[in-house]
């Protein structure tokens, strides 16, 4: 939970689970909705990936990234238990 609560913790990373909700993107894709270099957004991809928030499959040439749905319905439902 804890490397969840870290990769939601960053701006870049939250924008990139709101892009990936609208569909599934290359890593290309993704930075290219950004101001930063492309090992900096690898470098968020990596964290998110350790975080189970999104996934990754190799499609050609290119990685696709995924958002991870299922970690996003564990976390709201821990949130919810908190709540009694």
């Amino acid at each position: 939970m804890n490397s969840l609560f870290k990769a939601l913790n960053d701006e870049t990373r939250r924008q990139i689970v709101e892009l990936l909700k609208e569909r599934d993107m290359n890593a290309g894709e993704i930075a290219d909705q950004f101001n930063i270099s492309k090992p900096s957004i690898s470098h968020h991809l990596d964290i998110l990936k350790r975080a189970d928030l999104i996934t990754s499959e190799k499609k050609g040439q290119f990685v696709e990234y995924s958002l991870n749905t299922s970690i996003l319905e564990d976390l709201i439902n821990w949130i919810l238990t908190l709540k009694n």
